[in-house]
């Protein structure tokens, strides 16, 4: 993005993609969201890449959402909300297809879009004083279908109602005790908490982490398991990696996975 709102590095097979309005807390706008729908899309597509980071710059926050001074000239009417909406929906519907394990680096407050972001990781690693809420009702906003869909897969209905219905800012403890969150640490140890997952799920054989975020969200799907879905979990012994892995277990060294 011409402003450097979104900002995306990569080291190895992991990349980092941070929201980079520090000076607001990163909070979201339109281009924002569209040119974090164009990130992921594109990083789905790199066949090597094994883990995408998420956070936002600094520490004082993941994102509080969307930046209400833009709703004068964006989203203040119906016609204008629906299109601010399908923004927001594509680059949702875009990390919910990541097929890469995608883990939120949390600091600080992580409330409304923030918590939508974080809600379509995989995994979410925060800070002891984070903070999370989705207080939407104190600007007379519905949270849209495609937005509350991931929410309530994380933590239920109950509780998804609970946190929509009540507009509480709830610390990380909460967050945890609710599964909104994966993992609490220390605040001065996010960053390292969050690289070293990601350095994890990177040494693992990364077909079969796709696989099995695949088979997850699966199974979220009440449908029956098809024949040739059942049979798509035998597909790992005919690659590679599996040759790979179990013969370096043998040998008792360290694997390395080439994605094939």
């Amino acid at each position: 993005m011409s402003d450097d709102a979104l900002l995306v590095t990569r080291e190895g097979y992991i990349a980092t993609v941070t929201l980079n309005r520090p000076a607001k807390l990163n909070a979201l706008t339109k281009a924002m969201w569209r040119g974090l729908g164009e990130a992921i899309r594109g990083l789905s597509g790199e066949h090597d890449l094994r883990c995408i980071i998420i956070r936002g710059a600094g520490e004082r926050a993941f994102s509080p959402g969307n930046d209400i001074g833009e709703f004068a000239r964006e989203r203040s009417n119906k016609a204008q909300a629906r299109e601010y909406g399908a923004t927001m929906h594509a680059t949702a519907h875009a990390l919910d297809a990541c097929p890469i394990p995608l883990v939120a680096q949390i600091h600080g407050i992580c409330v409304g879009g923030g918590l939508e972001i974080a809600s379509l990781c995989d995994l979410r690693i925060c800070g002891a004083s984070s903070r999370f809420g989705a207080p939407v009702r104190n600007l007379g906003l519905v949270m849209a279908y495609p937005e509350m869909a991931p929410l309530v897969r994380l933590v239920g209905p109950v509780v998804a109602l609970e946190i929509l219905l009540e507009g509480r800012i709830f610390d990380a403890a909460e967050a945890l005790a609710k599964r909104l969150v994966t993992r609490v640490v220390d605040d001065d140890q996010v960053a390292a908490e969050a690289t070293a997952t990601a350095a994890r799920i990177a040494e693992g054989a990364p077909l079969t982490a796709r696989w099995h975020k695949q088979a997850v969200r699966r199974l979220a799907n009440p449908d029956p398991i098809t024949e040739a879905e059942a049979d798509e979990c035998f597909d790992c012994f005919d690659t590679e990696d599996f040759s790979i892995g179990y013969t370096a277990f043998l040998a008792k060294r360290k694997p390395e996975f080439k994605g094939r």
